[in-house]
């Protein structure tokens, strides 16, 4: 009885050790005698035990955090810059059998890509461009992982980090931007308002009905307010008009 037990348990037991199930997302790389024979899944796998290992290796896309990294711009300014990077594994038998551990060193392939290429910008282009310089990342890394069986899909600068003296000195550069916008605009504002009121002189000038209505608009306009004297400024054709009539009668 005790025998027929044994053999039961390890007759499970190599049962389970030949029946393998994968979900839809992972493949499985088979060894027989360490030798590279296929690669197989999803669904039911059947092993020759003893004979035949199974590794299994997810094929969705990982998504990676790039460490934060110290680097030195072109305009010699140092900062830190972190990344996010995405990929899969295309080629199981390759991303087994050609580097030991994917994962890993694509993290460091990573750091060191993304310290030399952003130590060839400047600081405002990184804070400019960083689509461009997102999809040279991705060309590079793309290019040195393919023979791993590693497709990287994208790379995205996740932060950038300045020192508190170039933020201080943005913040400053920020302000005199807006300070000299706003001048420019009060200027080209005073133009305008010189530019319609020598126009308006020209059309009072060329019509004394029009003036007289644009004083009697300003006369209307004064005794609205809660003023207790007001001066009637009397305009020069007015004026002109009463001492005309003045020395008519008086050659009378």
């Amino acid at each position: 009885m005790p025998f027929i037990v044994i053999l039961i348990v390890f007759g499970l037991i190599i049962l389970f050790s030949m029946i393998k199930i994968l979900p839809e997302w992972e493949r499985g790389v088979v060894l027989r005698f360490g030798r590279y024979v296929g690669t197989r899944g999803p669904g039911l796998i059947i092993l020759i035990p003893g004979v035949e290992r199974l590794i299994r290796l997810d094929t969705r896309t990982v998504t990676m955090d790039v460490q934060p990294q110290d680097i030195i711009t072109v305009d010699n300014i140092s900062l830190k810059v972190n990344a996010v990077l995405y990929f899969r594994v295309t080629d199981p038998e390759s991303a087994i059998t050609k580097i030991e551990d994917y994962y890993f060193a694509t993290s460091q392939l990573a750091q060191t890509t993304l310290r030399s290429v952003l130590g060839q910008f400047e600081l405002d282009d990184l804070l400019q461009n960083r689509e461009k310089i997102n999809h040279r990342l991705q060309d590079i890394l793309d290019r040195d992982t393919e023979p791993w069986g590693i497709k990287v899909t994208a790379v995205e600068l996740k932060h950038i980090d300045l020192p508190k003296e170039m933020q201080r000195a943005m913040a400053r550069q920020a302000e005199a931007e807006r300070e000299r916008r706003a001048k420019i605009i009060s200027a080209e504002g005073e133009v305008q308002r010189a530019s319609k009121l020598a126009e308006a002189s020209k059309t009072l000038a060329s019509s004394p009905s029009a003036l007289q209505l644009a004083y009697l608009q300003t006369l209307t306009e004064i005794s609205t307010e809660s003023t207790k004297t007001i001066i009637f400024p009397l305009p020069v054709d007015m004026i002109n008009a009463f001492i005309e009539r003045g020395g008519e009668a008086g050659q009378q």
